[in-house]
């Protein structure tokens, strides 16, 4: 079946609270990149659905030329839904006059990074013990994944 993305609307808080809560603990969330808690929910996004079912949803921020993916879900994982909502973002943030779409993962995150880095993200920068910072705004963090310790963040970058 096909991919369907559209902009997130009032309509949907209560699907996008949801997602971000099973996936993050709450719709608060640390913008790694920017070392800050913020709503997820307030900020833009988009939603994909498969055969009008929730397949994933994506926030974003603007800041001057760039634009930080801040939360990405696949809620039905393995059918392009990833690459489907980077789409939209890239689409929204290339019509703005972006230069750049920029993201931080953390060190734990294999998955992901193979999936950025196969998009088109180029690994920029390395943040040692980065995440010891962000625990110090969002104690839940946990201390590792998978048997691998939580300990920096990777910042990524598309240029536009």
């Amino acid at each position: 079946m096909a991919i369907s993305v559209r902009p997130i609307e009032p309509r949907d808080l209560v699907n996008v609270t949801r997602v971000l809560t099973e996936s993050w603990g709450g719709s608060t969330v640390l913008a790694l990149g920017r070392g800050e808690l913020i709503d997820a929910t307030a900020q833009p996004g988009f939603i994909a659905e498969i055969g009008g079912e929730l397949a994933g949803i994506i926030t974003y921020a603007r800041r001057g030329d760039s634009v930080e993916i801040i939360t990405i879900d696949a809620v039905m994982p393995g059918k392009g839904v990833g690459a489907a909502l980077l789409d939209a973002v890239r689409a929204a943030a290339v019509e703005g006059g972006a230069a750049r779409l920029w993201l931080v993962t953390t060190n734990d995150n294999t998955h992901a990074l193979r999936f950025y880095q196969r998009y088109g993200f180029d690994l920029i920068a390395l943040h040692r013990n980065g995440v010891d910072r962000a625990r110090e705004l969002k104690p839940g963090i946990p201390a590792e994944a998978d048997g691998i310790p939580i300990r920096h963040e990777l910042e990524l970058e598309l240029l536009l």
